[in-house]
């Protein structure tokens, strides 16, 4: 299975000399074309002429490696030195880490992590920005998200003159429209792209308060230290919105008092109209416009009669508090996580493993568990093809977000800025 992620680094003019150190790649370069070698280990580039901006890294895993880590060994060099060792690395607040794994013959998670400039705007404000898109239906949802959610935030952090969970729900109220005016694009010739779709989780560190936007299923539970008990102890920070949770379905009901089949208990699982257990998503137009909702589109995707308002909504549940120093972590990941781990067993691996790769731990974790459910063994449930294995375990994302209270309520141009983008679209065959 080859993993793909795509990273961005921008130098600062003051910059004269920065070296980027990968393993298993491929680098594209601004001003350099393509290189490409998947058994480069160590590949050094030197820039010892004018600072540029690296415009792109694709790293590829190898065949038998089914975790896809954002950073194998880069090292950037400013003022010193600063390690980023396999899937961890340095943002605005503190450090971070980040792991995908792969059930779906197709990939259909995305995910991305922006530590800089929150506006477009040169004198905006500097951050940290999590994004975890959990596609469904296929990955064009979760990738039109990845590419389009942060730059439109940007854009209205920019417009209002700062952050705010207004500027939050206008960017994916504005993502969403964007994406419905590609399916129209697209109907006629690829009518399927109608029934895809995406859960949205997204954080974001910015001035000492933390946002946390969510629409879906995906969930973001943070690590406090309880100072009278001196554990570490599991907050959820973010709503979920799936018909098996009880308030969703009374939404549901009092959003749709007309329709007695709004929601449907169908092989004893909730679902809205019989058809999809979320109900909040960037996304799924056949349920957002009726005009998406007839031929060509598949039949088990049309409902028998047509409907006056979209029955699934785009706008986020979001939460603004500020952030103290007993805020330790936060834990960003798909509903696969979830579904394995409690919060409390989440948080309490964080605190136990050391922060370098401490996603992948997650990961394994969740993938013991899952092998226990079926009473077999982790090893056994590695060797399951892609595709059979989603039977077992969904595409799983984590970034684990650490906060330096020393750091995380100022801001500079002088941190680090990281563009990192995952997932989505990836082909597997075969084993790991």
């Amino acid at each position: 299975m080859m993993g793909r992620w795509c990273m961005q680094f921008h130098q600062p003019e003051s910059l004269k000399e920065t070296t980027y150190r990968f393993s298993r790649l491929m680098v594209s370069t601004s001003n350099k074309g393509l290189i490409s070698d998947t058994s480069f280990v160590g590949l050094e580039i030197g820039e010892k002429q004018e600072p540029r901006t690296v415009s792109y890294l694709l790293i590829d895993t190898d065949s038998r490696n089914s975790l896809i880590s954002g950073l194998f060994g880069r090292e950037y060099v400013s003022n010193g030195i600063r390690y980023i060792d396999e899937d961890s690395g340095q943002h605005v607040n503190g450090e971070f880490s980040m792991a995908v794994i792969q059930a779906n013959n197709l990939l259909e998670d995305c995910s991305q992590l922006e530590s800089g400039p929150m506006s477009s705007a040169e004198s905006g404000p500097h951050g940290t920005f999590v994004g975890v898109y959990d596609g469904h239906g296929g990955p064009e949802a979760a990738r039109f998200v990845n590419e389009r959610l942060f730059e439109n935030i940007k854009k209205f952090t920019s417009e209002n003159n700062g952050m705010s969970a207004d500027v939050i729900n206008k960017a994916f109220l504005a993502t969403e429209e964007e994406f419905l005016s590609l399916v129209k694009k697209q109907w006629l010739n690829k009518p399927q792209i109608a029934s895809v779709g995406a859960c949205c989780l997204v954080g974001v560190v910015c001035g000492g308060i933390l946002y946390i936007a969510n629409a879906g299923d995906s969930r973001v539970v943070l690590g406090r230290l309880e100072r009278a008990i001196k554990e570490i102890k599991a907050v959820q920070l973010s709503y979920e919105h799936n018909a098996s949770i009880e308030s969703v379905r009374e939404e549901l009901h009092s959003l749709h008092p007309d329709d007695p089949h709004i929601v449907v208990l169908k092989h004893k699982v909730w679902r809205v109209r019989g058809l999809i257990q979320i109900s909040r998503s960037i996304g799924d137009a056949y349920l957002k416009r009726a005009e998406f909702n007839r031929e060509p589109l598949l039949a088990k995707f049309r409902l028998p009669e047509p409907f006056d308002k979209p029955i699934l909504k785009a706008e986020p549940t979001i939460l603004v508090q500020k952030l103290y120093p007993e805020d330790q972590f936060l834990i960003f990941a798909s509903d696969g996580l979830w579904e394995h781990l409690s919060n409390q067993e989440a948080v309490d691996i964080v605190q136990s493993c050391p922060r370098n790769g401490v996603a992948r731990k997650l990961l394994k974790a969740a993938l013991c568990e899952a092998a226990k459910k079926r009473e077999m063994r982790y090893s056994d449930l590695k060797k399951i093809d892609r595709g059979v294995r989603r039977h077992f375990h969904d595409d799983i994302t984590v970034i684990v977000l650490f906060l330096d209270s020393n750091v995380v309520s100022r801001s500079s141009f002088r941190d680090p800025l990281i563009s990192i983008k995952g997932g989505c679209g990836v082909t597997g065959n075969g084993n790991n």
